[in-house]
């Protein structure tokens, strides 16, 4: 497995799209659900009880950060199998999608913009914020071992 990580992130640009995706994707959630303030001044703080949403947080954005880039690493070397690539694909974006559903500060714009229903779905991720985030990350930790598993044997990486 380490081999895989030293064929892929060898590469510059897997290495600089693994670190930016971790990076934005961290700070977007950090800042969505209100563990990071940038008004009136660059704030940081993790209120007591919610110590696991934050590191749910990190887990899911430095597992975006190596799936994304090897299933790119994948879909460069392994032209053939599209009906493949795409269910890891999938699984990537899926992943990531679904652990960025905290509300936060967007809740009230949802709110207001789609009435009930709007506040019913933002009471529903508020609610269930931490199950879904604990899926989304199963499903980008099954999308990782599936991917490595797919370079050990379609792609012919030879270590």
């Amino acid at each position: 497995m380490i081999e895989i990580f030293k064929v892929i992130f060898s590469n510059f640009k897997f290495l600089a799209l693994s670190v930016i995706i971790f990076s934005s994707m961290m700070v977007l959630l950090l800042l969505v659900s209100e563990f990071i303030f940038l008004e009136p001044y660059f704030v940081t703080h993790i209120p007591s009880g919610s110590e696991l949403g934050f590191i749910l947080i990190i887990i899911l954005s430095a597992l975006s950060a190596l799936v994304i880039p090897m299933n790119l690493f994948r879909i460069t070397n392994l032209k053939n199998s599209k009906q493949k690539m795409s269910g890891s694909i999938f699984g990537s974006i899926v992943g990531s999608a679904a652990g960025a559903c905290s509300c936060g500060p967007i809740g009230f714009a949802v709110i207001s913009t789609f009435g009930s229903v709007g506040a019913t779905a933002t009471a529903f991720l508020t609610n269930y914020e931490i199950p879904i985030r604990v899926v989304a990350i199963a499903i980008l930790a099954i999308t990782y071992f599936t991917t490595i598993k797919s370079l050990k044997t379609e792609c012919k990486v030879h270590f």
